[in-house]
């Protein structure tokens, strides 16, 4: 059994095992999903995909594993966030660094990156293009692609015959992937539209939305310094530094005057769960670990997204969009405020992923 002095095996633990020990004991702490949070502790400890976790039952595990393996099932087994025990997210094409003290991105909030999306792509198609941003853009693809050319050239000089005069098949297909790579960004064009992201949290918006739509600038505030560098760790990581700028600021305090104006979208997932509704009807998994600034939305939950809505005006070019993620018990009211305000063309509230309303999605006029 696993021991709580560290993991001691009184003999062989194998993969399956562990797998199955974990199940058993996280069921009877009351896990919903306890094979899944197994799956995915044995795959943080392992370094195992889920699949080579099923095709590899007969490992064994190392001391060194089965000490960190005993250390997650106890920290899940509490009730800690699987994201935080293991210390990753999926989301959209990205796996995202988490830890305790940032919010947790869900799966929810997908369906916020595809509207503020398709804010972009109605930029684009409007012709909407920054100068500066184009510069950078243009700048960024420019290094790629010396880095791209360099390696390219070395992959050439490399291609030399044997003593029979055949070359490494190997060698040539890895050589022709580079060069169809490089062919492929020559055709790539600068874009040139400017994204807002309020209270990005881990980054997960921001670095969708620069990621998916090359050559997007996009800036990503949060009032979190631990947040703020979370966020500039997930971007490096995924090599976007040179595409998303994160400031740490209360919504857009520090976002520079001559920008403001500018954004073709004005993305936020900001806290707004009604206080009351979070002291009452919020999981404990989620209410005693993840940080209430980022929860709390006030009374009605809209205390932060009617800040927002005031700003909005002012950060929005013409026809710009507004995206906001908020509780099913109240975009119903968020929206009624985006039209009580004035100056939006087209006001709507979309689904998630359950059909249950939770983005609100307004234009505004040009």
């Amino acid at each position: 059994m696993l021991t709580g002095g560290g993991c001691v095996p009184t003999e062989t633990w194998t993969v399956r095992r562990v797998l199955d020990w974990t199940v058993g004991y996280l069921e009877r702490k009351g896990d919903e999903r306890p094979r899944l949070s197994a799956e995915w502790l044995l795959c943080a400890v392992t370094g195992l995909s889920r699949v080579e976790v099923y095709m590899n039952f007969d490992r064994p595990l190392s001391a060194e594993e089965l000490a960190s393996m005993h250390d997650a099932v106890a920290r899940r087994g509490r009730g800690e966030p699987l994201q935080y025990v293991t210390g990753e997210m999926p989301f959209r094409h990205m796996v995202i660094r988490c830890e305790k003290g940032v919010l947790i991105p869900r799966p929810e909030t997908e369906v916020l990156v595809d509207a503020a999306l398709e804010g972009v792509d109605a930029a684009l198609a409007a012709g909407v293009a920054h100068d500066d941003v184009r510069r950078r853009s243009a700048e960024r693809l420019g290094s790629r692609r010396a880095e791209r050319g360099a390696r390219v050239a070395e992959l050439r000089a490399a291609l030399v015959p044997n003593e029979d005069g055949l070359l490494d098949e190997r060698a040539v297909d890895e050589y022709l992937r580079e060069v169809a790579a490089l062919e492929a960004e020559a055709e790539e064009v600068p874009l040139g539209v400017r994204v807002l992201d309020l209270c990005t949290g881990t980054g997960c918006i921001a670095l969708s939305m620069a990621g998916e739509r090359p050559g997007t600038a996009v800036v990503a505030t949060d009032l979190s310094p631990q947040a703020v560098r979370l966020a500039k760790c997930n971007r490096d990581a995924l090599g976007l530094a040179d595409a998303v700028d994160v400031y740490e600021c209360d919504l857009a305090a520090a976002v520079p005057d001559e920008l403001m104006g500018t954004f073709s979208v004005l993305v936020s997932n900001p806290p707004y769960i009604p206080t009351a509704v979070l002291e009452r009807d919020v999981p404990p998994e989620v209410r005693d670990h993840e940080p209430r600034l980022a929860l709390d939305g006030g009374q009605d939950g809209l205390d932060l997204f009617r800040r927002i809505l005031g700003l909005a005006p002012r950060a929005l070019a013409p026809a710009g969009w507004l995206c906001v993620e908020l509780s099913e018990d109240n975009v119903e009211q968020a929206a009624d405020l985006c039209r009580a305000q004035g100056g939006w063309a087209h006001v709507e509230v979309r689904q998630d992923l359950t059909h249950r309303p939770r983005v609100l999605v307004a234009v505004r006029e040009e």
